[in-house]
C-alpha cells in the first residue's frame, strides 16, 4: 500500500471493569486504571467487550461513566458502549453520554436475534438515533459477528451514512477478517467514516490504508507499545526496520508477540491476571459470571510466557 495513505492513529481499550468483593463495579479502581491509560495515551472505550460489558446493567454504566467524568478523565478520549439488546436502553445510555459532554459511543447491534435482516438493523439504529434526537451524537458501530452472531453489512453502513450522515461516525472491525477491514477502509474511509481495527494485530495494515487507528483488548495491558506505533506510524514507516522491513514493521511484530500469548488463555480472565500481577492485588482477577477466573496453574503458566518474551506492565 502506498505510504501516501498511512497517517497516525488513535488507540482505545475496551476497560477491563474491576469488581469489589460482593463483584459490584470499583468506580474508584477504574478511575485509577483509566487514568494510567489516558497518561499511556490510550483512549476509554470503556463498556466494551473486554469490559464485560453485557454482565453489567444500564445502571451501573451510567455511574461509572458519571465517575469517570467527575475525576476529570477527558470526555474527547472516551467512546463508551451504548449497543443494547433493547434499543430503549441504547437511547439512555446515549443520553446520559452525552449529558456528560461524551459524544463518541461505541455500539454493537441488537444482538439477540440472530438471522436478522438488514432492516431490521438499520430501523433499530434509526430508532435510537430519532429517540437520542442530538446532532452531537457520533456512533462508531461494532462488527463484532464471532461474538454477537449479528453482522453489519457494508449495504447497512451504506443505508445510515444516508440518511445519518455525521452522526454515523466510523466502526470498530472485531471480524478478525482482514479482507471486510480493507472493504470498509476502500469504501467507506474515503466519506470521513473513521474504521478502527478491533486488533492490534491489523494496527499498522489499518494505518497503511488511512485508517483511524485500533480498539484493543491488549490496549488494557500493552498500552503504551500500541499507543506508539500509532502515534508515530509515519515517522516509523520512513526508518530502516530489521530483515529489510521499516520500524513500523518491527513496532508491529513486537506487538503480535504479545497479543500471541494473551491469545492463549481466555482473554478477560488472561487480562485481570496479568495486572492483578502486575499492581500486586489478587483481587483484580474479579470476573462475574459466567466468566470464571484464570485458575493457578493458568495464572502460572501466563506469567511464566510473558516473562519468557521480556513482558511487563509497569506504572500500575
Amino acid at each position: 500500500m502506498s505510504s501516501a495513505t498511512l497517517r497516525n492513529g488513535e488507540v482505545l481499550s475496551p476497560v477491563v471493569t474491576p469488581f469489589d468483593a460482593d463483584l459490584a463495579p470499583d468506580a474508584d479502581r477504574l478511575v485509577a486504571q483509566c487514568r494510567w491509560l489516558i497518561d499511556n495515551d490510550v483512549g476509554l472505550a470503556v463498556f466494551g467487550t473486554n469490559s464485560e460489558a453485557n454482565s453489567l446493567s444500564v445502571g451501573e454504566k451510567r455511574r461509572l461513566l458519571e465517575a469517570l467524568v467527575g475525576a476529570g478523565l477527558p470526555v474527547q478520549r472516551m467512546m463508551p458502549g451504548t449497543g443494547c439488546c433493547a434499543y430503549v436502553d441504547s437511547i439512555e445510555l446515549c443520553r446520559a453520554a452525552l449529558e456528560l459532554g461524551v459524544t463518541r459511543v461505541l455500539m454493537l447491534p441488537p444482538f439477540y436475534y440472530k438471522g436478522v435482516s438488514d432492516d431490521g438493523l438499520f430501523d433499530a439504529y434509526a430508532r435510537i438515533i430519532d429517540g437520542v434526537a442530538d446532532e452531537r451524537l457520533r456512533i462508531h458501530l461494532y462488527h463484532i459477528p464471532p461474538v454477537s452472531q449479528v453482522p453489519i453489512s457494508g449495504a447497512l453502513i451504506e443505508r445510515l451514512l444516508a440518511r445519518f450522515p455525521g452522526i454515523i461516525a466510523g466502526i470498530k472491525d472485531s471480524s478478525g477478517d482482514w479482507s471486510n477491514t480493507a472493504m470498509m477502509l476502500e469504501r467507506f474511509q474515503p466519506q470521513g467514516f473513521d474504521v478502527y481495527a478491533g486488533s492490534e494485530t491489523f494496527l499498522l495494515p489499518t494505518l497503511r490504508q488511512g485508517g483511524a487507528g485500533c480498539i484493543s483488548a491488549t490496549a488494557n495491558v500493552n498500552p503504551g507499545a500500541i499507543a506508539a506505533l500509532a502515534r508515530n506510524a509515519v515517522a516509523l514507516e520512513a526508518a530502516q526496520g530489521r530483515n529489510g522491513g521499516t520500524a513500523a514493521d518491527d513496532a508491529q511484530a513486537a506487538l503480535d508477540q504479545v497479543r500471541s500469548v494473551f491469545q492463549r488463555f481466555p482473554m478477560i480472565p488472561a487480562m485481570k491476571a496479568a495486572i492483578a500481577r502486575a499492581a500486586n492485588a489478587p483481587d483484580w482477577a474479579r470476573v462475574r459470571p459466567p466468566l470464571v477466573p484464570l485458575d493457578a496453574a493458568q495464572a502460572e503458566a501466563l506469567a511464566r510466557e510473558l516473562d519468557a518474551i521480556g513482558f511487563s506492565i509497569s506504572g500500575l
